[in-house]
C-alpha cells in the first residue's frame, strides 16, 4: 500500500512502515496529484480532506491524528465509501494543561485569587469534561454550556446567556460547527462579546472562528477590559498580528501539543487502521513513550497552596515561552509570518503533562494531596 502522511505525525514509521510505502509532505501541501495512486491518508488539522482531494484518489482510509474533524468532509467520505477515524481525547490533557497555565499567568498579572472566580466552560466533550472536572477538584465553581449534551441528555447544564452574565472565565472547548441545530461558527460574536462581564477573561483553544475575530479586534481596540487568551485564529496560518497584539496570551495553536498527546493520536488511528484492515495490532506506545525530562517533584507539607499549584503547573507547562516565540514571529511580511506559524509548530520542543507527574508529599499535609490529586499528578507520600 502507499500511504500519504503529514510530515508532522510522530512515529509514523514505527507504526505505519509496516503497512507500506510512506510518503511525507507538509499538511498544507497535500493535494490531489499527492494522493492520486494513495491508499491510505494520514492528517492532523490543517489538511482539509474533501471531494476536491480525493475524487478519483485510491483512498479507502483516511487518519486524522487529531481530536478534531471540521477539517474532514465525513459526508462525501460516506458517499464515497471511505472508513474515516479521528483521535478523540488524544491532546485534551495538553489543552487542560494549557489553560491551567494561562490562569497562572493572567492570575499573576492581575493580582487575583483563582479561586475566587468563576468559571464556565462551553463545551463539555473530550477537552471540556477533563478541564471541568480539573477545576472542580480544586474546589472552584465551574458552570457548563453545551447544547447539544443538554438536548440529549439533560443535566446540570446551563444557557450560554446565563453563564455570560455570570462567569468572569470563559473557557472555550466546542467544535466548530457551521450549520445544523447548535453552529458554532462566530458563537462569540460582536453581541455576545459585548455581552461578557467587564473584567472578564476568555480563553479560546478550540477553533479560531468559534469567536470573531474581526468583532473581537475592534472591542479590543476600543479600550475594553476584557482579558483574552487565543491559541487559535481564523484565517490561520495567517494572523491577525493587531489582534494578537492585544491578546494577553497569543500563541500559533499549540493548546495540546503535548508529546504524549500527539504519539496517543498516531497510535489511536495505528488501532484504527488495524481494525479497519482487520490485522492484530503489533505495536504498543508503552514501548515507544520516550522517558520524562522531569517525572517526580517533592514538596513539603509546610508548603502554600497557591505556590504549590503554580510550582506544579510551571513545572511541566508554562505558556509565556510560546507567548514570546509567537510574538517575535509576528515582526516579519506576512508570508514570513505565515512560515513561521507552521514552523512554531513543525518544531515544537518536548512539552509533557502533568498527570505524569508523580509529586512527593514530605509529612502530612491532606490539603497539599488534595491538590495534587486534583490536578492529575499523582501523590507519593515520604
Amino acid at each position: 500500500m502507499r500511504i500519504v502522511a503529514d510530515e508532522n505525525i510522530p512515529l509514523l514509521d514505527e507504526f505505519f512502515a509496516g503497512f507500506g510505502e510512506i510518503q511525507r509532505l507538509p499538511g498544507r501541501s497535500i493535494d490531489a496529484a499527492a494522493v492520486a495512486t494513495a491508499d491510505l491518508l494520514l492528517v492532523r488539522s490543517v489538511t482539509q480532506v474533501d471531494q476536491t482531494l480525493l475524487q478519483g484518489s485510491a483512498v479507502k482510509f483516511v487518519g486524522t491524528c487529531t481530536i478534531g474533524t471540521d477539517h474532514l468532509d465525513l459526508d462525501y467520505f460516506q458517499q464515497a465509501g471511505i472508513t474515516w477515524a479521528s483521535a478523540p481525547g488524544c491532546n485534551a490533557r495538553g489543552v487542560v494543561d494549557y489553560v491551567l497555565g494561562s490562569l497562572l499567568v493572567l492570575a499573576e498579572q492581575q493580582g487575583i485569587d483563582l479561586a475566587t472566580r468563576t468559571y464556565g466552560v462551553i463545551g463539555a466533550g473530550q477537552v471540556g469534561s477533563r478541564l471541568i472536572k480539573v477545576l472542580r477538584s480544586l474546589g472552584w465553581r465551574v458552570l457548563v454550556c453545551d447544547p447539544p449534551r443538554q438536548a440529549a441528555e439533560g443535566g446540570d447544564f446551563v444557557s450560554l446567556q446565563h453563564l455570560l452574565e455570570t462567569c468572569d472565565v470563559i473557557s472555550l472547548h466546542t467544535p466548530l460547527e457551521r450549520a445544523g441545530a447548535h453552529p458554532t461558527h462566530h458563537l462569540f460574536d460582536q453581541s455576545r462579546l459585548a455581552a461578557l462581564k467587564s473584567g472578564s477573561w476568555l480563553i479560546n483553544a478550540s477553533r479560531g472562528a468559534v469567536v470573531d475575530n474581526r468583532a473581537l479586534h475592534e472591542l479590543l481596540a476600543q479600550g475594553s477590559d476584557l482579558q483574552v487568551v487565543l491559541d487559535v485564529w481564523e484565517g490561520e496560518p495567517q494572523v491577525d498580528v493587531a489582534l494578537a497584539t492585544l491578546c494577553r496570551i497569543a500563541t500559533p495553536h499549540i493548546g495540546g501539543y503535548s508529546l504524549d498527546g500527539k504519539l496517543r493520536g498516531t497510535a489511536q488511528i495505528y488501532q484504527a487502521l488495524c481494525q479497519h484492515l482487520g490485522v492484530v495490532p503489533s505495536v504498543e506506545l508503552a514501548h515507544l513513550m520516550p522517558a520524562a525530562w522531569l517525572n517526580t517533584m517533592t514538596i513539603d507539607a509546610s508548603a502554600d497552596p497557591t505556590w504549590a499549584l503554580a510550582s506544579i503547573c510551571r513545572a511541566v507547562y508554562d505558556p509565556r515561552r510560546d507567548d514570546a516565540d509567537f510574538r517575535r514571529s509576528l515582526l516579519g511580511d506576512a508570508p514570513s509570518r505565515r512560515a513561521a506559524f507552521d514552523g512554531l509548530r513543525k518544531h515544537y520542543p518536548m512539552r509533557r503533562e502533568i498527570d505524569g507527574l508523580k509529586i512527593g508529599v514530605q509529612g502530612n499535609a491532606p490539603a497539599l494531596a488534595s491538590l495534587v490529586q486534583a490536578l492529575g499528578a499523582s501523590v507519593h507520600p515520604l
